[in-house]
């Protein structure tokens, strides 16, 4: 069997476990707000939520205590150990109690190859956090993009 260059640089690569699977999202990105306890809360206050919570598809989130967006995706080709996912929630410039401004947050979040689904959300549960206008959320591994969704907080 003849080898060329290329192929014999893949077969070492494999064999050396330079390779590795390519993430990628599987199906359709839902996305919206969760549904959750209809309770008016107070700065502070959180309630309990499952897990698997329906998402009402929209991009247009009530601007108020106890609101959670954001998107619920699959992954495929997750492999223990690669490199984690970003998760980057661009604000419409959050002031905290301490002054600052912060127009991103950013989570850095481990890849669980046997979850089926992955989850990136946002929910108020100080006052300071309600801030209407654009919000933007992006899924990266690495350099690469893999979701995304803009939600304006009204």
């Amino acid at each position: 069997m003849h080898l060329t260059r290329f192929s014999a640089l893949a077969a070492l690569m494999m064999l050396s476990g330079l390779a590795s699977a390519e993430v990628r999202v599987e199906g359709p990105v839902e996305y919206g707000v969760f549904s959750g306890p209809k309770a008016e809360l107070q700065s502070g206050e959180r309630v309990l939520r499952r897990s698997n919570e329906k998402i009402q598809q929209t991009e247009v989130v009530p601007a108020k205590l106890g609101s959670k967006f954001g998107l619920r995706y699959s992954l495929v080709g997750k492999v223990a150990d690669d490199v984690p996912l970003t998760l980057l929630y661009l604000t419409p410039g959050i002031r905290t109690p301490d002054g600052l401004r912060h127009d991103k947050f950013e989570v850095t979040q481990k890849l669980v190859p046997g979850a089926p689904q992955d989850v990136m959300a946002y929910e108020f549960t100080e006052s300071h956090e309600v801030i209407p206008g654009e919000w933007h959320f992006m899924v990266f591994q690495g350099d690469r993009l893999l979701a995304q969704q803009r939600f304006t907080v009204r």
